[in-house]
């Protein structure tokens, strides 16, 4: 059951067997119902997530109750509203399920021991953080930037196989166009 945490693990960090050991003993595991929500907005995100199956988002809601889709987190993605969580203070932005998901994660307090008691996960954390963070700066400059047909491919590179899995509407919020003209490019690219 926790393979897939681990071969994540092992992209960046290799841990002995006492550590894996101690690793998984601190790991907690829940079933997330489809379209339930895991953060509100101006909750504070207590745990970071790493979805072993399934499909999470991370979405804020404007003051005229539209959504904006800021990532899409499949099978082997983790998710937190990191300022909130990394700070302990009210999210910004909301967590939910796409489709029923199964994760694994840690509490602040418990991550916060681990990387005391296994400094090898805050290395983990601090590569995963990085490349987050280069992540959303590829994000906001091709949405500044690019075409929305461009942006459309760069979701499909970015999300192999998920365009199959959830609906228009969330994709199209991802992209910032309407499902309508998200519609039209998938035509021309079909």
């Amino acid at each position: 059951m926790h393979e897939f945490i681990f071969a994540n693990f092992a992209l960046h960090i290799q841990l002995d067997a006492a550590e894996t050991e101690y690793v998984q003993s601190k790991l907690l595991f829940r079933t997330v119902k489809k379209n339930a929500v895991l953060l509100h907005p101006d909750e504070t995100c207590r745990n970071i997530y790493f979805v072993n199956k399934g499909c999470l988002r991370i979405f804020n809601t404007d003051k005229e109750g539209e959504e904006h889709n800021i990532l899409f987190c499949p099978e082997n993605w983790w998710v937190a509203d990191l300022a909130s969580f990394s700070t302990q203070t009210p999210a910004f932005y909301a967590i939910s399920a796409l489709e029923e998901t199964e994760v694994f994660y840690f509490s602040y307090p418990v991550l916060e021991e681990l990387y005391i008691e296994v400094p090898k996960m805050e290395r983990f954390f601090r590569i995963l953080v990085q490349n987050g963070f280069h992540m959303h700066q590829q994000r906001i400059t091709s949405e500044l930037s690019k075409p929305a047909e461009e942006r459309y491919q760069s979701f499909r590179r970015l999300y192999p196989k998920l365009e199959q899995r959830i609906t228009q509407k969330h994709i199209a919020s991802y992209l910032g166009i309407t499902p309508v003209f998200l519609s039209m490019i998938r035509k021309r690219n079909n």
